[in-house]
């Protein structure tokens, strides 16, 4: 039996096609391990489906979770539907640096900085000249 350069190149588009295959089914298992380590009593998450709240308490036997989505609000939802373990971010300033004569998104312009008045910019009008 001899192998031609097509069986050849398909057999090696499919080998790739199973490795990759393979290698993202082992990461999304890593991530949903990794998820269901931080869904704690006392955790702030966000559900599936949009819902953010604070989660009470977790039922192993029903895969149920009491989640309160504000003062006095609780919500039972299915273990799966937690989607992500919400982290508090750290406030990170950054410093804009202006470009002279630019105005900032949202900043107007005064009457004496516009850069499109006529008197600062042009010392004659622009007219257009005929060829007679």
């Amino acid at each position: 039996m001899t192998f031609d350069p097509f069986t050849i190149i398909m057999l090696a588009v499919l080998a790739v096609l199973i490795f990759f295959m393979f290698r993202n089914s082992r990461k999304r298992q890593a991530d949903a391990r990794e998820l269901q380590s931080k869904v704690q009593a006392g955790a702030k998450v966000m559900t599936n489906f949009g819902v953010f709240g604070t989660i009470l308490s977790i039922d192993e036997d029903e895969n149920q979770v009491l989640l309160e989505t504000s003062p006095g609000t609780v919500l039972t939802v299915h273990r799966q539907t937690v989607a992500r373990v919400v982290e508090p971010k750290a406030d990170v300033v950054e410093e804009t640096v202006a470009v002279e004569g630019e105005p900032e998104f949202g900043e107007r312009l005064d009457a004496e900085t516009d850069v499109t008045s006529t008197d600062a910019t042009d010392e004659k009008p622009d007219t257009k000249k005929s060829d007679d």
